[in-house]
C-alpha cells in the first residue's frame, strides 16, 4: 500500500495542527504583552514546520516517516503543553490541535 493513502487520516491532522499553529502565531504577536508569548511563538513556528514537512514525507513515501513522526510527536507535545498554558482561545485551540497530532505521530512512530 502506498504511504500517503495509509496515512490520509494523519495528513488530515498534521494539516490541521499546521493552521490551528500558524493562527495562534499569527494572534499571539498581535497580543499585547508579545514578549509574555514569545516560548509559544517559536514553538507554534516549530510545530507547523515540522507538520507540513512531515506531511510531504508522506507524500513522497520517505522512508523515514516513523522517524519523523516521532520527532513530530514530541514538537507537536511541547507546543501544545506551552499552548495549554495561556487562556487566549486561540492558544486553547491550538493545544487541543497539538496534543491530537502529537497522539497520531505516536501511533505511526
Amino acid at each position: 500500500m502506498v504511504e500517503h493513502a495509509k496515512h490520509a487520516e494523519l495528513s488530515k491532522t498534521l494539516h490541521d495542527c499546521m493552521v490551528a499553529c500558524n493562527h495562534c502565531f499569527d494572534a499571539c504577536l498581535k497580543e499585547d504583552d508579545v514578549k509574555m508569548m514569545a516560548e509559544c511563538i517559536r514553538l507554534d513556528r516549530e510545530c507547523a514546520d515540522m507538520c507540513a514537512y512531515l506531511a510531504q514525507a508522506i507524500e513522497r513515501n520517505s522512508p523515514f516517516v516513523s522517524q519523523l513522526a516521532k520527532v513530530c510527536a514530541e514538537i507537536c507535545e511541547a507546543c501544545g503543553n506551552e499552548c495549554k498554558q495561556h487562556d487566549h482561545d486561540h492558544c486553547q485551540k491550538c493545544a487541543e490541535a497539538c496534543l491530537k497530532c502529537a497522539e497520531a505521530c505516536r501511533q505511526v512512530a
